[in-house]
C-alpha cells in the first residue's frame, strides 16, 4: 500500500491487473481521468525490474495522457497499459489476443494503442479480439506506425523552442543530442538533419547507433554521455526520469525538447531548470503527434489534416511558454495548469468523440 502514497498515484480512476497462465500475459491497466472521454494511450511491452516498478510506470505514463489529450484539444482521457516481460522473449500472437481480452471486458473506457515493445502488427492481433484498439496497419482506415507522426510534433516543438529560446527560425547549425534512436528518435534524427542541425546521437542498442551513423553521418557518443553534451538541445527520446537530482547539475544544453515521456523525475526538477535558465518543452506538449494521429483513424482518415493538426503544437508550445514566462512559474507547471483546467470538473462529452469506443 506504500506505492498508493506515492506521488504518481494522482486520483487515477482504476488500476487493473490481468493475467493469463497459459500465455503467460502479466499486464496492468490504468485510467487516469476519462472526464472528456474515454482513456486512450499506449500498451508497452517492457522487462520491469519489479512489478512496483510497471505499476509506478503505468500510473505515471496514464496521468501523461490525460495531460496530453487536454493539450491536444482531443475528447480523450488518458491510459496506459503495461505488459511485463522481455518482449523478444515471451511476445506471441496470442499473447496480445490474450491482452485484447482485457481490453474488451473494459467496455470501451480504454483504447489500447502501440508504444515501446509493441507494433501496428500486435494492434492487429489484439483486434482481434476488441475493437477499442488504434494504431493499426493502413488498410481499413488504419494510419500505420505512428512514430513517424510522433516525431513529426517533437521537430516542430524543437523548432518552436529554438525560435523562443535562440531568436532564429532556422535549425541550420544548432546543435542537438539525441538520446534514443528508436522508431521516434530515428525519425527526429531524419528531420533534423534535413534541417541541416548538428547532430549527436546514443542509444544503449549499437546496432541503432551504427544504422544513424551511417545513413545520416551524424556524430555519436557513449550512451551515458548523451546527456552532458555541450549542446544547444538536447532531445531525450528514451525512457522517463532522466532529469533528476544525479543528472540536473551536469546538464550543457539550453533546451530540452524531446519524446520521452515523463523527462522530469519530479516537478520540482522542472523549477530547477527554470532556475538554470534551461528552456523545457513539456514532453507530453511536443510528443502528442502520435496521439493526435490515431484519434483520427477510420474510413475517412486524412493525413494531411493531421499534419495541419500537429503543426498547431508549435502554437500551443508558445501558449504555455508566455504562460509560463506571465506568471515566473516553470514550463511544466504551466503546461499542467492549463491542462487541468481543461478536464478538471468539466462535462462529459463522451457523445462527440471520435474514436468508436
Amino acid at each position: 500500500m506504500a506505492l498508493l502514497s506515492n506521488t504518481s498515484f494522482d486520483n487515477h480512476e482504476l488500476v487493473s491487473f490481468c493475467a493469463d497462465a497459459e500465455t503467460g500475459l502479466r499486464a496492468i491497466i490504468a485510467i487516469h481521468n476519462t472526464n472528456r472521454g474515454p482513456a486512450l494511450g499506449g500498451c508497452r511491452f517492457w522487462n520491469y525490474a519489479s512489478e512496483e516498478d510497471a505499476i509506478r510506470d503505468a500510473l505515471r505514463l496514464s496521468r501523461g495522457m490525460t495531460y496530453k489529450a487536454a493539450l491536444a484539444n482531443l475528447q480523450l482521457g488518458g491510459g496506459k497499459a503495461v505488459i511485463i516481460g522481455d518482449s523478444s522473449k515471451i511476445k506471441t500472437p496470442e499473447l496480445m489476443r490474450a491482452f485484447g481480452r482485457f481490453v474488451e471486458k473494459m467496455g470501451g473506457i480504454y483504447i489500447t494503442a502501440e508504444d515501446v515493445g509493441t507494433s501496428p502488427a500486435d494492434m492487429e492481433n489484439i483486434r482481434l479480439e476488441t475493437r477499442h484498439v488504434v494504431g493499426l496497419e493502413n488498410s481499413d482506415g488504419g494510419s500505420g506506425d505512428p512514430s513517424i507522426i510522433t516525431a513529426y510534433g517533437v521537430y516542430v516543438g524543437i523548432k518552436a523552442a529554438v525560435a523562443r529560446k535562440l531568436k532564429t527560425d532556422s535549425l541550420r547549425g544548432v546543435k542537438v543530442a539525441v538520446q534514443g534512436l528508436g522508431h521516434v528518435g530515428s525519425y527526429v534524427v531524419e528531420r533534423l538533419v534535413k534541417d541541416e542541425a548538428v547532430v549527436t546521437v546514443a542509444d544503449i542498442n549499437s546496432e541503432n547507433v551504427k544504422n544513424a551513423v551511417d545513413k545520416y553521418k551524424v556524430t555519436s557518443v557513449a550512451a551515458e554521455e548523451i546527456l552532458y553534451q555541450e549542446c544547444d538541445v538536447l532531445s531525450p527520446c528514451a525512457l522517463g526520469g532522466i532529469i533528476n537530482d544525479t543528472s540536473i547539475d551536469k546538464l550543457k544544453c539550453k533546451i530540452i525538447a524531446g519524446a520521452a515521456n515523463n523527462q522530469l523525475s519530479e516537478a520540482r526538477h522542472g523549477d530547477e531548470l527554470k532556475k538554470r535558465a534551461i528552456l523545457y518543452a513539456p514532453d507530453y506538449v511536443i510528443n502528442a503527434g502520435g496521439l493526435i494521429n490515431v484519434t483520427f483513424e477510420g474510413p475517412n482518415y486524412n493525413k494531411d489534416k493531421v499534419i495541419k493538426l500537429v503543426d498547431g503544437i508549435y502554437d500551443t508550445l508558445n501558449e504555455i511558454l508566455s504562460y509560463a514566462e506571465d506568471k515566473n512559474i516553470s514550463t511544466n507547471r504551466a503546461s499542467d495548469l492549463i491542462a487541468e483546467s481543461r478536464f478538471q470538473d468539466i462535462e462529459n462529452k463522451w457523445g462527440s468523440n471520435k474514436l468508436s469506443a
